[in-house]
């Protein structure tokens, strides 16, 4: 059986990038909330600030989801009519 590119499952190197780029935006977000907690006034400020303390959990929760560790579904791919197979 014949593996095909689109077949192949996601590499852990790619996984793991995926993961940290989430978790690096979210922090990023709740960085901003800071920020616009600490400038702002009101029920916006206890909105801003109240989504500072979740967006850890939230983070974390992102960063640990493993993508799915089951190999990619495999087709099998047949040869062109007429053309040699190696070995054969």
């Amino acid at each position: 059986m014949v593996h095909t590119v689109t077949t192949a499952p996601t590499s852990r190197a790619l996984d793991i990038e995926a993961r940290r780029t989430r978790y690096l935006w979210t922090m990023g977000v709740r960085t901003l909330c800071f920020i616009l907690a600490m400038v702002s006034s009101g029920w916006l400020r206890w909105s801003f600030a109240l989504f500072a303390v979740v967006l850890p959990f939230i983070a974390v929760t992102l960063a640990n989801a493993v993508g799915p560790s089951s190999p990619g579904r495999l087709r099998r791919i047949a040869p062109e009519p007429g053309r040699r197979l190696l070995g054969r």
